[in-house]
């Protein structure tokens, strides 16, 4: 079987982390697939996904190592060059990556218990995101 939907998230933007957990559960419900991977990418650029322990003392700790890693105001080539500020976006969505593939069996998605499905969005700027989200597998 396959399956594909395409969800629109809107994002504040500046690292706004985004619990997609419960989105991506009905979506499996929803492709029938009992097991099989479901798999979820985010187009474009300035996003990622991944997984953590979705509470604040989490969530803070994960703003905050991506703001070591690529800072807000550091000097970035791409702002010279387009002068858009959001080259920091770019590295930190480069360093996480755009895509999560995540098995499902009994027709549920295998994540920890304290473990839910995140798209960070890293731009400068409120964001209109989409999600594809492509489960496959057997019924």
């Amino acid at each position: 079987m396959f399956f594909r939907e395409i969800l629109t998230l809107r994002t504040k933007g500046e690292t706004d982390i985004v619990d997609v957990t419960e989105k991506a559960r009905r979506l499996v419900e929803q492709s029938g697939v009992s097991d099989g991977t479901v798999h979820l990418f985010v187009p474009g650029s300035t996003a990622g996904l991944t997984t953590i322990e979705y509470e604040p003392g989490c969530v803070q700790d994960l703003k905050d190592a991506f703001e070591r890693a690529a800072p807000r105001h550091g000097h970035y080539e791409h702002n010279a060059r387009w002068g858009d500020g959001n080259g920091y976006a770019h590295v930190r969505a480069a360093l996480l990556g755009p895509s999560l593939s995540l098995p499902v069996a009994g027709a549920e998605i295998v994540v920890g218990t304290w473990q839910q499905i995140i798209l960070v969005d890293f731009d400068n700027k409120r964001r209109d995101r989409r999600l594809v989200v492509t489960v496959t597998g057997d019924a």
